[in-house]
């Protein structure tokens, strides 16, 4: 049997937007279904204000405890992007210009007039970080160890995130397959209980809806087995139908 490997991330949303509701966050589904398909598993999200001691707490505390830290949000060029400032006293180490982060801004802007003193703001960099390319707008996001800091605008984040997911050493892929059924989960609640005791190693989580004004539910399985995947999702579809109830899965 191949021996599983975990491999796992945290992402960190910074922004006083986020929290009062003003913006809608994109980015922890998009990072987490891409971090999936590498076999990095999502396994906290978190969202802080732009409060310097919050941020440099959580940094340092999420990086000792996951894989990969992935921040969005507060690299911009207002005063209350705070982010990069935060992540260089959370390493314990300086912050200034990047030369390369200068001299792309410098040419994407062209007239000096352009590149602002805010705009300069952008190519601040901890000591000692590495650049992550912006094929969107240029300025750059950056990596201190394991912790990866991006934009908080969802098309430069994910821009960021594609142009250095090579730098990701995975784990063994998460798989899922989902059992859609007409029985409500008041119903199915206990041989649902009943199969996960039997299978620890899955992930079953239950999620009602409505579909064409009927009660529909997905019990969605997740593991590193497909096979044994297919054998829960299989018991699962016979209980079902033994009480009288649609059953049909889909593998994603």
């Amino acid at each position: 049997m191949t021996e599983t490997k975990i491999v796992t991330a945290c992402i960190l949303v910074i922004g006083n937007e986020i929290l009062s509701g003003r913006t809608r966050d994109s980015n922890i589904q998009y990072l987490a279904l891409e971090l999936g398909k590498l076999g990095v598993q999502v396994r906290e999200c978190r969202v802080v204000p732009d409060i310097e001691a919050t941020v440099v707490a959580t940094v340092n505390e999420v990086r000792k405890k996951f894989d990969y830290v992935f921040t969005t949000g507060g690299i911009g060029p207002t005063h209350d992007d705070i982010t990069a400032d935060c992540i260089a006293k959370a390493f314990g180490v300086g912050i200034s210009e990047h030369p390369e982060a200068v001299a792309r801004m410098t040419k994407h802007y062209g007239d000096v007039a352009l590149f602002t003193p805010a705009r300069r703001r952008m190519a601040r960099v901890p000591h000692g970080g590495i650049l992550v390319d912006n094929p969107v707008s240029v300025a750059p996001g950056f990596q201190m160890e394991n912790v990866f800091t991006f934009a908080g605008i969802p098309k430069v984040a994910e821009a960021m995130f594609q142009s250095m997911k090579h730098r990701l050493v995975g784990g063994t892929p998460v798989v899922s397959r989902t059992v859609r059924t007409n029985l409500p989960e008041g119903i199915i609640a206990e041989p649902l209980g009943s199969l996960q005791k039997r299978y620890e190693d899955l992930d079953i989580g239950s999620y009602p809806a409505f579909r064409n004004g009927k009660p529909s539910v997905s019990l969605v399985l997740r593991g590193t087995d497909d096979a044994r995947l297919a054998v829960a999702a299989a018991e699962l579809m016979e209980t079902i139908r033994s009480m009288n109830g649609e059953a049909e899965e889909f593998v994603v």
